[in-house]
Formats: C-alpha cells, sequence, structure tokens
C-alpha cells in the first residue's frame, strides 16, 4: 500500500507540475488552487509511504516520477522539443526509479 501512495504522490506531483505551467498563461484562482491541492496532496502521500519505506528511495521514486512525469507532459502539451535524448533521458529515470524499487 505504500508504494500505491507513492506513486500516487509522484502522480500528484506531476498535477501540481502541469499547474504551474498552466498558471503562467491561465492566472485563475481556480488553477491556484489546484497547483496548492496537487502539491498539498504529493507531500501527503509522500509522508504517509516514508512511514515504511526508507526516506531514500521515497525521496528518489518520487522525484523520479514528477522530473519523468513533468518532462513527457511538458512535452505531450506543452509544445516542449521533443528528440531521442529527451526521451532516453526520461527512460533512464524511470529504470532508476524501477531499480530502486526492486533494490528493496
Amino acid at each position: 500500500m505504500d508504494w500505491v501512495m507513492l506513486i500516487g504522490a509522484g502522480l500528484c506531483e506531476m498535477a501540481g507540475v502541469s499547474m504551474m505551467a498552466k498558471l503562467q498563461k491561465d492566472r485563475s484562482m481556480r488553477t491556484l488552487a489546484l497547483l496548492i491541492l496537487g502539491f498539498g496532496a504529493s507531500f501527503i502521500l509522500l509522508s504517509l509511504a516514508m512511514r515504511t519505506l526508507p526516506m531514500g528511495t521515497a525521496y528518489a521514486v518520487w522525484t523520479g516520477i514528477g522530473a519523468a512525469g513533468g518532462a513527457a507532459m511538458g512535452m505531450l502539451l506543452y509544445g516542449e522539443p521533443r528528440n531521442r535524448a529527451r526521451i532516453l533521458c526520461i527512460a533512464l529515470i524511470l529504470a532508476a526509479a524501477i531499480g530502486l524499487k526492486l533494490a528493496g
């Protein structure tokens, strides 16, 4: 269950990052509220997951999901450059997160 919470925390982090990008274009209170909600939920879920998961592993996986997801969303939703090097780096981040899960 802690791994589910950790993945949920990473997904909420991605939502918060997405709202940061949207806030640059749309300065609405709704977008700001969603940004705060996304990051708040992310921190809460991360702290719950860290009750049993090692801090270093949990933090690395959480930031990996956020970084890889943020980069992928930037390419898919916000017109950021798509090239092999960027996609390879995202794959390496995800592979490292999976490796940490498998290592214990």
